[in-house]
């Protein structure tokens, strides 16, 4: 596998972000992931829960944070600590319920480690995460315009 086969990238409204996944952490996820964005799936989803500090979340197609694919994913925590730039998945209570919601931490999350699964880290586009607007919920959010694989890339 190249690297491209395992580096996302996020068009958002605020510039590209480069998302390297890690299979290697979280196979069953990135599978998953790379399924949907090559659906088109989050295509146009918005950044529904931003909190300054913490974290951007976005993933839901009703934009609320009430939704999903349909896909529930049995956990797969592991070691990889939730600092800036983490991409890691939400759940609900139950542990295998994340499905394709998922965050960029802004900062250092360490509380959630072990308990959230990590699947990559932003290796470029940072300073377009930290521009994303915040809010619960937010108001004209950010979104992302278009995600792709590198690999996939005309």
């Amino acid at each position: 596998m190249t690297v491209t086969d395992n580096t996302l990238i996020l068009e958002t409204t605020q510039g590209p972000v480069t998302i390297e996944m890690r299979p290697d952490l979280a196979p069953g996820h990135v599978a998953r992931i790379k399924e949907l964005v090559r659906e088109g799936f989050y295509d146009g989803i918005v950044f529904h829960r931003v909190i300054d500090g913490f974290m951007a979340q976005t993933g839901c197609p009703h934009g609320t944070g009430t939704g999903g694919s349909g896909q529930k994913l049995k956990a797969e925590f592991n070691a990889e600590p939730h600092v800036r730039g983490t991409t890691s998945m939400a759940r609900a209570a139950s542990p295998d319920s994340a499905d394709s919601q998922f965050f960029i931490c802004f900062d250092d999350a360490r509380f959630l480690d072990k308990q959230y699964t990590v699947w990559g880290k932003v290796t470029a586009g940072m300073e377009n995460v930290d521009k994303i607007k915040r809010g619960e919920p937010v108001q004209n959010p950010d979104k992302i315009v278009k995600a792709y694989m590198a690999a996939d890339a005309k």
